[in-house]
């Protein structure tokens, strides 16, 4: 076989038509150029627009959640323009499908139910924000850092290093509990009780002087000492102060009661425990009643 027949047989293989999609037939040739283009986007998609644009929006005043959502709407916007400009380029008319699509929809629709919930959920978590990237979620009880917003989930990562994978409905249709949301600042309140023989004076200085000795304490707004209620063996204290970082919490809640213990040795203020009595009876005392 001479190489004008190998080429000639190549060729005719590569117009080998394999299917029709309205009226258009796809060979094999269309086929390969319809993924070249689809993998030419990608790319664009990829490397343009997530690794250069990134670099530009880092220097703009932008947040990093804000910055995360324009790069992950480009990047979607770049695909489905891939996939226009890709079917028009080998001929496919969009509009055709568009109706076969919009049939299958109803039969298919409930078993995408739940599919198509989290995408429509995802598309309102990035123009909406109420999660962004860095964002300390509580959710399904666990507390974690919001890591990457995907059209279909959002990954969280927990406090022990653990990736959640959480629907995007999820987000949207429960209660989620975001302490970075519009301002980062929460407020500790961390109780103790002391023993009604200290001077309340003095115990209200010590809890005082905890707080405004922490570094990672804001002095706007100021602590608060408060005498919350009069217990069985005790008054029950409870301090309020404010943190300017969500992700500390368990850590400066650590160190505020390590300085009340040490504050509280040092002026003389006890910690009460629970006090119960216990009456014994003897055997004999038993068998006389």
């Amino acid at each position: 076989m001479s190489f004008s027949e190998i080429m000639n047989y190549i060729a005719g293989l590569l117009r080998f038509q394999l299917f029709m999609i309205n009226e258009t037939p796809v060979t094999i040739i269309s086929l390969v150029m319809l993924i070249s283009v689809m993998l030419t986007f990608q790319f664009i998609s990829r490397v343009v627009i997530k690794k250069i644009l990134s670099k530009v929006l880092d220097n703009t005043s932008f947040d990093t959640g804000l910055r995360y959502a324009f790069i992950q709407i480009s990047h979607y916007v770049v695909l489905v323009i891939g996939v226009i400009v890709a079917t028009q380029f080998v001929g496919i008319d969009l509009s055709g499908l568009f109706v076969i699509f919009g049939f299958l929809s109803v039969g298919i629709g409930f078993g995408l139910q739940n599919l198509t919930s989290n995408f429509i959920s995802g598309i309102i978590l990035l123009f909406e924000r109420p999660i962004r990237v860095g964002d300390r979620v509580t959710v399904g009880g666990v507390d974690g850092d919001v890591e990457e917003i995907n059209i279909r989930s959002t990954t969280v990562r927990s406090l022990n290093n653990i990736a959640i994978i959480v629907p995007n409905s999820e987000f949207v249709s429960n209660t989620v509990v975001n302490w970075s949301h519009s301002d980062s600042k929460i407020r500790l309140e961390i109780d103790v009780g002391v023993s009604y023989n200290s001077s309340l004076e003095t115990v209200c200085a010590a809890l005082m002087e905890v707080a405004l000795e922490n570094e990672e304490v804001l002095n706007k707004p100021a602590p608060e000492v408060l005498l919350m209620s009069f217990g069985d063996s005790a008054w029950n204290m409870r301090l309020r102060c404010w943190i300017s970082d969500p992700r500390r919490q368990p850590v400066i809640i650590s160190d505020i009661n390590c300085s009340i213990v040490y504050k509280f040795k040092e002026k003389n203020i006890s910690i009460p425990f629970p006090q119960r009595e216990l009456h014994l009876v003897s055997s004999g005392n038993l068998l006389k009643g």
